[in-house]
Formats: structure tokens, C-alpha cells, sequence
């Protein structure tokens, strides 16, 4: 955030390739066959497609296209043909889910207005909306969890996640509306665009979550892997942004420019 730039699409580079080893290796615990290596390198040009080069045409869904093929054709190496449409519907599935990552640093290229004044002006257009992302998550993934602890006595799909209850979600959407709505009259943008901003990310972050939930659970994991003491794996880190990061790109990019 600090630096910007290139640096944005490094870190975005990096937490892809991590996010989906961890994801293939879940995948494999819940007896999912697929192609991690190929996956994992599927999921980075995904993420860094329009990033790096725009092709005619929609650099994004040419690399998904081109990708589906690839994967397509390593699939018809399995002799068994069932085993063959797995790894193939595997190996798409977790690359472009870990590939949504790529949303965070398509924020950085839109180019709807900032005020320049914005948060003593060290933070243009390209890093400002990725902000606006981040702190709504983090707001809400707080707030859900301390209303939750205080609050909660409604479980909220509990098949999926049992620690989650319908009065953490409540304040967590409360929390992400009220980060959002400051947020944007930081920027210089209307109050009510960014407390809509606030509550679709927030509900987006907490899908997010549920989705990595559901994986884990899945493969009979609490964590999708042990890289980072206390918390687990990267993919539990960034599970939230991979569906939040889209939906602030398209609310960006179609709602105010």
C-alpha cells in the first residue's frame, strides 16, 4: 500500500501462488484429484491478467479461455475418464477461485476520483480504493467477531462453521457500512455511495469466508495450512478479499466513474 505500483501486483503475485498451494492441498484432503502445479501457475496469470498486458479482446477472459484449455488437455492424459473430467473441474475450480485475488490490484487501475486532499494527500486514486477495500474487511471481520463472542446466540450456518452467528454478521454489516460511509467522505464521495460500498463488501467478505469454510471443512482441516503461527495459512488470511475484492471492483468501476 505504502510503495504502490508494481509493488501491489508482487504482493498480489506472491499471496496467489501461496493461497492456491493451499488450496489444491485441501482440495487433495478431501479426495479431490487435480493438477497443483499447473493450477497454482493458472491462478497467477488469472490474477495478474489485466495487470500486466491488456489484449484486444479481453486479456482476462482470454487467459481464462487459454487456461481451461491447457488443463483440458492435461485432464485427457487420465486413463479413466471420470478421473480425468475431476481433475479437470478440480484444477479450473481453485485457480480461478484463488485467481479472484487479482480483483485487489485491478482497484489499483480504475480511475474514478480521489480527492487529492485525501488522507493529507500521500494516497492517489490507484492505492485509494484498495484501501477503502481493506478497511471495510477488516472492519467487519472485527466487529463480527467481538459482537459475535458478546452477542451471539443464533448460529448462522452452523453446518459450515459453527462459531458463526446471525448477531456477529449484524454488526459486522453495521461495522462495514459505518467504515464505509467514513471512508468515502474521506475521499471526497458521497456518504450513502460508500455506505453501500461498506455493506456489499461486508457481506461479500463474510461469503468469502464461509467458501474457504466450507473447503476446509471439506477436507477435514481447521486450517488450510500452518505457514503463519496462530493463524493458519495465507488462504485463511485473504478467503474474505477473494470475494470482496470483486465486488468493490465492480461497484468502482460501475457505480462511480
Amino acid at each position: 500500500m505504502w510503495l504502490g505500483g508494481g509493488w501491489i501486483i508482487v504482493v498480489v503475485a506472491l499471496a496467489t501462488a501461496i493461497g492456491a498451494w493451499e488450496a489444491f492441498r485441501l482440495l487433495t484432503g478431501a479426495g479431490h484429484a487435480s493438477f497443483p502445479a499447473l493450477g497454482t501457475v493458472f491462478a497467477v496469470v488469472i490474477a495478474l491478467g489485466d495487470s500486466v498486458k491488456v489484449t484486444p479482446g479481453g486479456s482476462g477472459i482470454l487467459i481464462v479461455g487459454l487456461g481451461v484449455v491447457l488443463v483440458g488437455i492435461g485432464a485427457l492424459t487420465r486413463l479413466d475418464p471420470r478421473e480425468g473430467l475431476a481433475v479437470f473441474a478440480t484444477t479450473t475450480f481453485a485457480a480461478m477461485y484463488v485467481g479472484l485475488l487479482g480483483f485487489v490490484a485491478r482497484l489499483a487501475s480504475t480511475d474514478a476520483f480521489v480527492d487529492p486532499s485525501a488522507l493529507l494527500g500521500w494516497l492517489g486514486s490507484d492505492r485509494a480504493w484498495i484501501l477503502a477495500l481493506v478497511v471495510v474487511v477488516w472492519a467487519y471481520d472485527t466487529a463480527a467477531y467481538f459482537v459475535g463472542r458478546r452477542f451471539g446466540r443464533t448460529p448462522f450456518m452452523p453446518q459450515i462453521s459453527p462459531s458463526k452467528t446471525l448477531e456477529g454478521v449484524g454488526g459486522g454489516l453495521v461495522a462495514g457500512l459505518i467504515v464505509g460511509a467514513v471512508v468515502f467522505a474521506l475521499f471526497g464521495r458521497p456518504v450513502i455511495a460508500g455506505a453501500i460500498f461498506g455493506v456489499l463488501v461486508a457481506a461479500a467478505a463474510q461469503a468469502g469466508d464461509l467458501a474457504e469454510s466450507m473447503l476446509k471443512r471439506a477436507a477435514g482441516a481447521k486450517e488450510s495450512s500452518r505457514l503463519i503461527p496462530g493463524h493458519g495459512g495465507l488462504l485463511d488470511l485473504i478467503d474474505s478479499f477473494l470475494f470482496a475484492a470483486p465486488v468493490a471492483f465492480f461497484y468502482v468501476v460501475t457505480v462511480l466513474r
